[in-house]
């Protein structure tokens, strides 16, 4: 999504641009590649990345519309379960009204008038953003390519290779190839990037029951109650999207087998009994493994290579990158343009330890 969103803003701008990629628009090994995706604000007091959320979905309805794609952006509302003296529910929610986004707190007893399908504690209440959702995610990356490649882009399937000084004199290079950035530039990124294995499953929803589709049911996060847990509700028949958001083992984006293990369907089934009750005996009907590529607390990697002065990087998504995609390649071009680059995008803050802040 970086790479597709930064080379149609840059041609858009008036760019020559091509755009090189060795598996294929939204491939199965892509962080980018899923069913789906979530787009939200509440970001606690990380207001930097409330307001990108903010204008990239601007962005991205502007674009389904211009594109006639409308059906790419699911405007569920996405549910943020809070437990008492939540920090970062309450910043939050200072945030969303300071950005003056469209929000709705649910008391507990709301939370569970509303939506009778969800187990909560009697404590735990809810952020509800009206108009965030879910962003299809395969075919989002697909429909941005193609505009680009309608526009005067191009487009060519080849092996990537890192940067050779005497190829960049005139060129601008960028980078913007997830979990791949470490392995093309192992010198400086090695330490700095965490590649993890996050496994999903699709539950099917009981026949005839639409308490699981959207609009009975929002995208929703189990953060705020330390489970780590998230979830989408069933789109376009897909089934019910369950995944956690706790960081798996190790995994080479090249290599891995992407098959989900027992244990993490064992581990689903025992959250789905405490929290989605209905749905504790269901079928697993889909499964995907991907994976994030963190940096050391979650920020983005946006920066210029500190050896090539024309070759730039992109990356670092953490789990939570794709929503971002329009606002980024925004950022990016008005950098190259000569604007002012944001330091928590930069290498030099990038650490070798994971202590992550950014949820």
């Amino acid at each position: 999504m970086f790479g597709a969103w930064i080379a149609y803003t840059l041609r858009r701008a008036g760019h020559t641009v091509t755009l090189f990629d060795p598996y294929g628009t939204a491939h199965s090994r892509a962080s980018s590649g899923g069913e789906s995706r979530i787009i939200r604000c509440c970001y606690g007091a990380d207001e930097i990345y409330t307001r990108m959320a903010q204008r990239s979905l601007t962005l991205w309805t502007d674009f389904f519309a211009a594109t006639k794609r409308p059906q790419l952006f699911q405007r569920t509302g996405v549910l943020w379960l809070t437990e008492p003296d939540d920090r970062h529910a309450n910043a939050s929610r200072l945030a969303l009204r300071d950005a003056k986004i469209d929000f709705e707190d649910l008391s507990p007893a709301e939370l569970r008038r509303r939506y009778p399908q969800i187990n909560a504690p009697s404590h735990v209440g809810a952020i509800l953003e009206r108009n965030a959702g879910a962003l299809m995610a395969r075919q989002a990356v697909q429909a941005v390519v193609e505009e680009f490649v309608r526009i005067g882009g191009i487009h060519r399937q080849v092996a990537l290779q890192p940067p050779q000084k005497e190829r960049t004199a005139t060129d601008i290079l960028i980078y913007a190839c997830g979990p791949w950035l470490g392995k093309l530039f192992p010198e400086i990124l090695s330490s700095r990037l965490f590649l993890t294995r996050q496994e999903i499953l699709f539950f099917g929803i009981p026949p005839g029951d639409a308490r699981f589709q959207p609009p009975q049911l929002p995208v929703w996060l189990d953060f705020g109650t330390e489970r780590g847990m998230y979830g989408f509700p069933d789109l376009e028949t897909r089934g019910f999207k369950l995944a956690s958001d706790r960081h798996g083992p190790p995994i080479d984006p090249d290599t891995a087998d992407r098959l989900v293990s027992a244990g993490t369907a064992q581990q689903m089934r025992a959250y789905l009994a405490e929290r989605f009750p209905a749905l504790a005996s269901a079928p697993v009907v889909d499964a995907r493994v991907c994976q994030y590529e963190n940096t050391s607390n979650g920020d983005f990697i946006i920066d210029r290579h500190p050896a090539y002065e024309n070759v730039w990087l992109a990356g670092g998504g953490s789990g939570h990158g794709f929503k971002h995609g329009p606002a980024i390649a925004e950022y990016l071009t008005g950098v190259l343009s000569g604007g002012s680059a944001e330091q928590r995008f930069s290498l030099a803050s990038k650490k070798t330890v994971q202590s992550r802040t950014v949820f």
